[in-house]
């Protein structure tokens, strides 16, 4: 991975504000979900995310800082440079060959202490040579998935049950207040590697419902009502995220009129819930159908004489 500070493009003093500023940004461009046809974006954004998780640990940027790590947060290479002329061949670590330091070293200097020194003791244990085992090795990759929801699931944060690459099935728990778009990070549901399992990352995705519409934490509906419902006022029939409910109306409630549902509408993030926004509108029966003949016989002789549009002036 190149520099992090010049994978996110800000200077090496920049703020923890600047840095997670332009993490959203870069992330928002590159995430895979909006760059399908293009790889090369995951590959960005992949390293745009390393950049990101090393940079914003104070501990591991303030040593990355000191030179102490390098960008993959591994330790850095003591000798990139090279000891400039015996046995390294300017090599740094790719030429460094542990048979080669027994005891006394080039010229019977004892370089023993050196690599306690540098590596925390890594030669007198720790299984792992010289370097002690401190290079991590590299977990799975992270695998994306696409979770449709129901809009009345994602208000009442109805489980979910997902099958993963590996065939396994879970239940997943929507979080409070769900929107389209929101992730939810699985840990060790990724691809298999040496340092264990990567991540799974599902990205939810809210369907559009039959007659439900969300406007912020409220569901909206359209209740068509027949003219006598409106005119005598009745108890109807609603249906809710929850199940039907039964609705009373006034009578004369006039087409448009809004009610409201306490309770019924999206999770909150706080866990408390939106409202049910219920517009009523007056169906009439269609001009050549049986019911439209019926009701002009029943109307006929009757005129309403108010002037419902007196309001625009004329």
């Amino acid at each position: 991975m190149a520099d992090p500070y010049a994978t996110l493009g800000v200077a090496r003093g920049a703020s923890e504000k600047d840095i997670k500023s332009a993490y959203r940004k870069l992330a928002k461009e590159l995430h895979p979900d909006r760059n399908t046809d293009n790889p090369k974006a995951a590959e960005r954004f992949s390293e745009v995310t390393r950049a990101y998780d090393l940079l914003s640990d104070k501990d591991k940027r303030a040593r990355f800082d000191r030179g102490e790590i390098d960008m993959d947060g591994n330790p850095a290479n003591p000798f990139g440079a090279g000891f400039g002329g015996g046995g390294f061949g300017g090599g740094g670590q790719r030429g460094f060959r542990h048979e080669g330091f027994g005891g006394g070293g080039p010229e019977g200097v004892d370089i023993s202490d050196l690599f306690e020194g540098l590596f925390g003791g890594g030669r007198k244990g720790g299984g792992g040579g010289p370097f002690g085992g401190q290079r991590a090795a590299p977990k799975g990759a992270t695998v994306q998935y696409r979770l449709q929801v129901s809009l009345t699931d994602a208000a009442l944060l109805a489980p979910q049950r997902i099958t993963l690459s590996d065939g396994k099935t879970i239940d997943l728990k929507l979080p409070a207040g769900v929107e389209d778009g929101t992730q939810m990070r699985l840990a060790g549901k990724g691809e298999p590697g040496p340092g264990g399992n990567g991540d799974a990352l599902v990205t939810i995705v809210l369907q559009p419902h039959p007659f439900f519409r969300r406007d912020g934490d409220n569901l909206k509906l359209d209740l068509p009502v027949t003219l006598d419902e409106a005119l005598g006022g009745a108890k109807v029939k609603v249906p809710t995220a929850d199940g039907a409910v039964m609705l009373t109306l006034a009578p004369g409630t006039s087409s448009g009129k809004t009610l409201r549902l306490k309770g019924k509408g999206m999770t909150r993030k706080d866990g408390s819930r939106g409202d049910q926004l219920v517009r009523v509108q007056i169906d009439l029966p269609q001009a050549d159908s049986a019911e439209h003949a019926e009701l002009a016989r029943r109307l006929a002789g009757w005129q309403d004489t108010r002037n419902p549009r007196q309001k625009f002036g004329h």
